[in-house]
């Protein structure tokens, strides 16, 4: 048994960079992407190549086992074990050198690949491979498993483009890896030289033959190029330090022909065809991967084929020609950049999104990406078709048609032991299925436990020895990475599910996508690891507080492994109490940007939720849960008893505001918000007043007043209502202005009868009491994981709106409006059609904060599931610009013919959609778009003590830069408070809701 207190001491005393046996960084390495789980003995992150041979010489000498990892998006498992794992991303991640005349770059193993293609864009240069996990592998990574992507038809795989590579032996030599010999250990010459026809005649000729260790790269008339042989070795025969990579030019412009076919197999059928074109990708997926279709051409599958050009015109001429020659239903030919990275995108998260059938249910690695001769795949995916028929088996395969790649995740029962014997059984059968045509078990992602098993039925019982004799000779200790392709783990054992508990747990939430299931939805993260990508691309959210600390368990992939665990109860044995995953979820912001942004719909504010509810189940809470986390109380309090004057002058003497912060949980740098000296609601009743004495006065003059064909509830949100009422004020004079009435807020049960003055006849709808308005959608309470009060509170709010909830009648075919989807289905529920009082719809709930207006469409149905009015009221939720554009059609709005910037609320981005609001802003001629990111803030979060450095390096990463470049008449738009809040503090810039940009225009 491993001393690992006495391992733990003796390399700290032998390396300079971090050494990690605690709780934590076991926990964040135990798995990869693939469905296979090992409990480390510890982790260091080693700053150069003498703390490798440092880490390799204490290791010897007590004979633990070495892993090395990058991004940990391995799919076959190579990526984990049992004894020390290195991590390269932490300090091993530079670009040496990069030097354009000779093409060539120098990097070490933790550089992610999209920072070598920024480097090499300016010179027109790239690297050749680019798997879909380009913004988070690393070239270690790669080169261990010989990666490829979507552009091998061009440039081949990663051992094409590796030119030299420095590495360590596990006994401490140094070696440099070369042509014609070059860094070859002792005996392998001779054991290369002792079975030349082997060489010659065992390796099927393929472009994607990933599966074993290349020993025909060896030959002499392959130049003997031991560099390459290294290539796809899964660091099981050195560790890598260092490597010197070839560059190829970049085209100028490109194109994509998207080209509809039938099904799949039409499409693999007609890919090798398209080869003589030389594009630079042939890609394939089916109708299953992709959600949404707009933008494709007629089919049930397609293919991607790009092509390249010195100029946009010649890259569009080739596209042409390519679909000239293809045999399609339907075509599509896009040369726009941004609308080629859309589609770009369908393609690159299919690895997540393949993980979920389109009925929901699970799917799994385990045959993701074997190859066969591209001019005979149509043929293999019949044949696999029909093996999975014999099964009972479903997936969805997609991949590099071009080069006859398939990645597929297949709907394994993996949690019962029937299950797991027919994973092998057919594991076994599709393995002899792809030799019979011709083809390798891994034709990108490499072997390692998934299918090392299985390469005596692709290469023969002698090939394999000689790999051993291989392993042997590199590693005679069998120190690296033990049970990856030779002598490998069995197929079916290390299952990461194996630990999980087989009972659903008892949880708060609903997670109706997971039937219930918090291991369920714990499950979902498959590790592809998107949420790792440390740039923000277009929209996205996901996860902010990765970008900021680069730390793995700041990521949701790494609170996801966490909370694994924690179910597992192996290494992290606190439960519901644990501080390790305390911990890590404190910086997580509930952003939900998880929820949207990654291909296989993690929700961590969710799960965070769920966390923080049992942890503090019992115990005292931290103080910002009792102040912010109250805070609909507190503000209420001072409404009631008529103090904001009072607390805003309190609140200026610094003193009583940093002891009130203190008490509260605020952090010290933060001021505390204004609160406003009229509530919007007071605001509001006034207003209804005069309303009704001017309808009285033309009742008595015997005019009829002009009511408005629809109507709507104002719903009064927290902040709206007590901290910035001038964006109810907007609303409502810009939604009257577009023919929708604002009616007055029910809060009380109470029958209203036809008014004499010409109001409309209310159908029995309750009336409000202006001295009771006690609905809230629970958002702080849910965000601090006081979800018992969050029920109370909502279940208060559907009571006090009981009369307005009941069900629907079905609206009439001919006057049923679009219903065209903003969001995935993840998002929650859809807005009711045609809310419109006066043809039987009762008036739908305009809710102006996006975060509140996330949190009754998406938290309220989750935390009560088994009440039907909570999906009723979530139904009847509608933003600002959906519910112009559902209950004012023809409105337009007044022009403004100005630049616009800020961001799109997280909580809007990730739940609700901002479809609507993009169009809107057209519409009034706002022109430019908004960032993506978070601004950091996130309702509490950023208040929190101890949060404030984090919460502004959030906004410095995109928000703040934008607002600081834009010209003097841009508007600033932020419809949250928390972004207001945010802009005001950290910029001294006062953002505006969209309400009152366009309130103003129509004052003007």
């Amino acid at each position: 048994m491993t001393d690992l207190a006495g391992l733990e001491a003796e390399l700290r005393g032998a390396v300079r960079g971090e050494v990690g046996f605690d709780v934590t960084s076991r926990a964040l390495v135990t798995m990869d992407a693939s469905n296979y789980r090992r409990v480390p003995a510890g982790v260091v992150a080693p700053r150069d190549a003498d703390d490798v041979a440092a880490v390799l010489e204490v290791c010897r000498g007590r004979g633990v086992p070495v892993v090395a990892r990058g991004g940990g998006t391995s799919i076959a498992g190579q990526a984990t074990g049992t004894g020390v794992v290195l991590d390269f991303t932490r300090h091993m991640s530079r670009l040496v050198d990069l030097d354009p005349a000779t093409r060539t770059a120098v990097v070490q193993p933790g550089l992610v690949l999209d920072r070598l293609q920024e480097a090499a864009a300016p010179h027109g240069l790239r690297f050749g491979p680019d798997p879909a996990t380009h913004s988070r592998c690393t070239l270690g990574g790669m080169i261990g498993n010989n990666s490829c992507g979507s552009h091998s038809v061009a440039w081949g795989t990663t051992a094409d483009s590796v030119r030299e590579l420095a590495v360590i032996t596990a006994r401490g030599r140094r070696l440099r890896l070369g042509r014609d010999w070059a860094g070859a250990p002792d005996g392998l010459r001779e054991l290369v030289g002792g079975d030349l026809a082997r060489l010659r005649t065992g390796f099927p000729e393929l472009p994607r033959r990933i599966s074993g260790y290349a020993l025909d790269a060896l030959l002499p008339e392959k130049g003997a190029d031991v560099a390459r042989s290294f290539c796809g070795s899964e660091g099981t025969l050195a560790v890598l330090t260092e490597a010197t990579v070839r560059l190829v030019e970049s085209p100028r412009a490109r194109a994509l022909a998207v080209l509809g076919y039938a099904d799949e197999t039409a499409a693999a059928q007609a890919a090798a065809g398209l080869l003589v074109h030389s594009p630079l990708t042939v890609e394939g997926m089916a109708a299953d991967l992709v959600p949404d279709r707009s933008g494709l051409p007629r089919g049930a599958a397609w293919l991607f084929v790009e092509t390249g050009g010195e100029t946009a015109a010649e890259a569009h001429a080739r596209a042409l020609t390519v679909v000239r020659a293809a045999d399609v239903l339907d075509a599509r030919v896009v040369t726009d950049p941004a609308g080629q990275r859309a589609l770009w995108r369908i393609r690159e998260d299919a690895s997540g999104t393949a993980t979920r059938m389109p009925d929901g249910t699970e799917a799994w690695p385990g045959w993701e990406d074997c190859a066969v001769p591209p001019a005979r795949l149509g043929g293999y995916l019949r044949d696999f078709r029909s093996l999975l028929s014999a099964h009972g088996l479903r997936g969805t395969p997609y991949g590099h048609f071009g080069d006859g790649c398939i990645h597929v995740r297949i709907d394994f029962d993996l949690l019962s032991e029937p299950g797991v014997v027919r994973f092998r059984r057919f594991s076994e059968e599709l393995a002899d299925l792809v030799v019979a045509h011709g083809g390798s078990l891994s034709g990108e992602h490499g072997d390692g436990q998934a299918r090392a098993e299985l390469l005596p039925r692709m290469y023969g019982a002698e090939t394999v020895a000689l790999f051993e004799r291989a392993k042997g000779v590199w590693d005679p200790d069998d120190l690296l990475n033990p049970g990856m392709l030779v002598r490998p783990a069995a197929l079916d054992a290390n299952l990461r599910f194996a630990a999980l508990p087989r009972q659903p747990v008892a949880v708060a939430f609903g997670y109706p996508s997971d039937g219930g299931d918090f291991t369920a939805a714990v499950r979902r993260c498959v590790g592809v690891a998107k949420c790792r990508t440390t740039t923000v691309s277009g929209p996205s959210v996901m996860c902010p507080s990765f970008r900021v600390t680069g730390e793995e368990e700041h990521s949701t992939r790494g609170r996801a492994r966490l909370l694994h665990e924690m179910l597992a109860g192996e290494v992290v044995t606190g439960g519901w109490r644990s501080t390790e995953v305390r911990d890590a979820l404190d910086l997580c912001l509930s952003c939900k940007g998880c929820r949207s942004d990654c291909p296989v719909g993690v929700d961590m504010a969710t799960y965070k939720s769920e966390f923080l509810y049992h942890h503090y189940e019992g115990r005292r809470r931290p103080a910002s849960h009792y102040g912010m986390g109250r805070l609909p109380v507190w503000l209420r309090l001072v409404d009631r008893t008529r103090t904001a004057a009072v607390v805003n002058a309190l609140a200026s003497v610094r003193p009583l505001a940093a002891l009130a912060g203190r008490l509260g949980g605020i952090a010290p740098e933060r001021e505390i918000p204004r609160l406003a000296r009229e509530t919007f609601s007071r605001w509001e009743r006034r207003r209804q007043r005069r309303r009704a004495r001017a309808r009285r006065e033309e009742a008595r003059a015997g005019r009829r007043p002009d009511l408005p064909a629809r109507t709507a509830f104002l719903w009064p949100d927290t902040f709206t209502e007590h901290l910035s009422p001038s964006v109810g004020r907007a609303a409502v004079r810009v939604l009257e202005a577009a023919g929708v009435g604002v009616l007055p807020f029910p809060t009380r049960r109470r029958r209203a009868r036809r008014s004499d003055d010409g109001a409309p006849r209310s159908r029995g709808m309750s009336v409000p009491d202006p001295r009771r308005t006690q609905v809230c959608c629970g958002l702080t309470y849910v965000s601090t994981g006081q979800l018992d009060r969050a029920r109370t509170v909502l279940r208060r709010t559907l009571d006090v709106l009981e009369p307005l909830l009941l069900p629907e009648r079905e609206p009439s075919p001919e006057r049923e409006p679009s219903r065209e989807r903003e969001s995935s289905p993840e998002r929650g529920p859809e807005p009711s059609p045609s809310p419109d009082g006066e043809d039987g719809f009762p008036p739908p709930f305009v809710v102006l904060e996006p975060s509140c207006a996330a949190a009754l469409r998406g938290d309220l149905p989750e935390l009560l599931p088994d009440d039907p009015r909570a999906a009723r009221l979530a139904a009847r939720v509608l933003t600002f610009a959906e519910a112009l554009e559902r209950l004012a059609p023809g409105w337009t709005p007044p022009r403004l013919d100005r630049p616009v910037t800020g961001q799109t609320h997280c909580h809007q981005h990730a739940v609700l959609g901002d479809a609507p609001d993009r169009r809107l802003r057209e519409a009034a001629a706002l022109t430019g778009g908004l960032v993506g990111g978070c601004c950091g803030l996130a309702g509490n979060f950023g208040f929190e003590k101890g949060h404030f450095e984090v919460s502004r390096a959030c906004a410095e990463e995109q928000l703040l830069p934008a607002v600081r470049q834009a010209d003097p008449d841009t508007v600033i738009l932020a419809d949250g408070f928390s972004c207001r809040t945010q802009l005001e503090q950290l910029a001294g810039v006062r953002g505006r809701h969209l309400a009152e940009v366009l309130a103003e225009a129509l004052e003007d």
